[in-house]
């Protein structure tokens, strides 16, 4: 039986524990394996131009360890916040107050990680989202509308609160 997890419940439920996981792992193993790190650097920005040759050893690092970083994100959601659920069933303020520290790491990351995608990206392509790319999209579309529900989350927008947004106990 799954345990009791009010702090997260439903359509969060299913976002932070499964589709956010899967798709920052999914970029690790894109990177590192398969179609690998040369079509993930040339991915990461959309041109019409053909890829050019093999990457330089630094660049292969910097794209693997890059991967690393996705993994590692999808794992301390992932495996934090299933052991949130398992340890604390019973004690949904504690469930909040540590998801709520988890979720505003992730939500500085993803501002962090939306100005540096869109930055990045050449003035041409800026505003031309029908020119972006599934990689571009994922970086900036995607990336927004998880800190938005993370947002959401944090003003209890389909869900019972039971730490944020609520007053300190006066003994």
């Amino acid at each position: 039986m799954v345990p009791n997890f009010p702090a997260l419940p439903g359509f969060y439920r299913t976002l932070f524990l499964y589709i956010e996981p899967v798709s920052t792992v999914s970029p690790a193993i894109l990177a590192w394996f398969f179609p690998g790190a040369s079509w993930f650097h040339h991915e990461l920005i959309p041109t019409a131009t053909a890829r050019s040759g093999p990457l330089d050893a630094r660049t292969t690092m910097a794209i693997w360890q890059l991967g690393n970083c996705y993994l590692l994100l999808g794992l301390m959601s992932s495996l934090v916040f299933r052991a949130i659920r398992e340890a604390l069933p019973n004690n949904p303020e504690a469930q909040e107050r540590i998801l709520g520290a988890s979720f505003t790491a992730l939500a500085l990351a993803d501002v962090t990680h939306i100005a540096a995608s869109f930055i990045g990206l050449p003035d041409e392509l800026k505003y031309s989202y029908g020119k972006w790319n599934l990689m571009t999209h994922g970086n900036i579309t995607f990336v927004i509308f998880l800190l938005s529900v993370r947002l959401a989350w944090f003003a209890g927008v389909g869900r019972t609160t039971y730490y944020y947004g609520k007053r300190a106990k006066v003994d």
